[in-house]
């Protein structure tokens, strides 16, 4: 870990949840930083603030951003006095807990539903190994039937900032999600849950969701190794659903762009996700694809025995251009629509396959 002072010098952008920070270092360099009011108070341009610089010493994905971990503002009092009124603490036992009112706790007002609160009923669940995928999904889904409520259950094994994703706020703003919850460690969602299971109870029984998308936040972690990335989150997800009643629909993490071997035709952190890690079957959504492309993902599955739980379900969205993203703009791994069009189709396709279960068109 690396920690440093800096000097706030001007509010880029800002909201109630995240502010993007422009900063000077003590060591005199200009740099970015993300600030969360929720965990260190509201910055204002010259203040002094501690940043977490470890990720982008590492070159790792955060956007070439700092993070702030401390407010000094004019170093006496109390830096921040925000109560939520709530119990439940996430990012528990480190130097940024913070409480909230969860969905589930005695002081929510929506504790009596959730004391109740035993099965989604059959209500389609997509299970996304990307978080890049869940816009897609929703937009497919909008676009069958715009009167289908969309709620995105985000888990913590990923980013643990709900505030971090601007796809998630524009999505929300375009109507393409219609709630959402932070699960587990994560926070910053519309409403806060203990645990996957019980937001996706939340999401049905609060929000109303019609189509629930489950999937980590940004920044997925990989090892190249079988079981050491972030993957293994959507089999899990998938064993959740099954859990309390939903309709698990696998979202293929697909690419015939990517340079990587192991993520080339389906990624192995799907295939993981399929074959060992989930333990009840699920719908497995495949897109309409040139037959060369759709052949080698058949044949990617077939290996791994993914038919001897799962079961197929064939999407009937031809193109992504079919799909009303509604302006949100999505890429993967830096690529779009036409660098990487089957990693788009796949999403297209988990999208049209929750529409058709949604609607009695198709079960299980």
């Amino acid at each position: 870990m690396r920690l440093v002072w800096a000097t706030v010098e001007v509010i880029r952008s800002g909201s109630a949840t995240i502010q993007q920070l422009g900063v000077l270092v003590d060591d005199g360099t200009a740099a970015q930083a993300v600030n969360y009011p929720a965990l260190a108070g509201e910055c204002s341009a010259g203040d002094r603030v501690l940043l977490n610089t470890t990720a982008v010493e590492l070159a790792l994905g955060t956007g070439g951003s700092h993070f702030v971990v401390a407010r000094a503002g004019d170093a006496a009092g109390v830096a921040l006095d925000a109560p939520s009124g709530g119990h439940v603490m996430k990012l528990r036992y480190t130097p940024l807990q913070v409480d909230v009112v969860s969905v589930e706790s005695p002081e929510s007002v929506h504790h009596a539903a959730m004391s109740a609160a035993d099965s989604l009923d059959g209500t389609p669940v997509v299970c996304c190994g990307l978080h890049s995928q869940v816009p897609l999904v929703a937009a497919a889904v909008k676009t069958a039937d715009p009167s289908l409520r969309v709620v995105y259950c985000m888990t913590d094994q990923a980013a643990l900032a709900m505030p971090l994703s601007g796809v998630v706020r524009e999505s929300a703003a375009a109507g393409l999600l219609d709630a959402t919850i932070s699960c587990g460690q994560a926070f910053g969602g519309c409403y806060e849950a203990v645990n996957v299971h019980s937001g996706l109870l939340a999401a049905k029984l609060v929000a109303t969701a019609d189509v629930i998308v489950v999937a980590i936040g940004p920044g997925v972690v990989g090892t190249a190794t079988p079981f050491g990335h972030g993957g293994v989150a959507q089999g899990e997800a998938l064993n959740a659903v099954a859990a309390v009643g939903g309709t698990p629909i696998t979202c293929l993490r697909v690419s015939f762009a990517d340079e990587r071997e192991r993520h080339r035709g389906v990624s192995h952190h799907t295939l993981t996700a399929l074959r060992r890690v989930a333990l009840a079957p699920s719908l497995v959504a495949l897109p309409r694809l040139p037959v060369k492309n759709l052949h080698a993902i058949l044949s990617d599955l077939e290996e791994s025995g993914v038919w001897r739980i799962h079961r197929r379900a064939d999407s009937s969205v031809d193109t992504g251009a079919k799909v009303d993203m509604r302006g949100v703009r999505v890429t993967t791994m830096g690529r779009g629509p036409s660098d990487d069009p089957a990693f788009f189709s796949a999403a297209f396709a988990a999208g049209d396959i929750a529409f058709q279960v949604a609607r009695g068109m198709l079960r299980l």
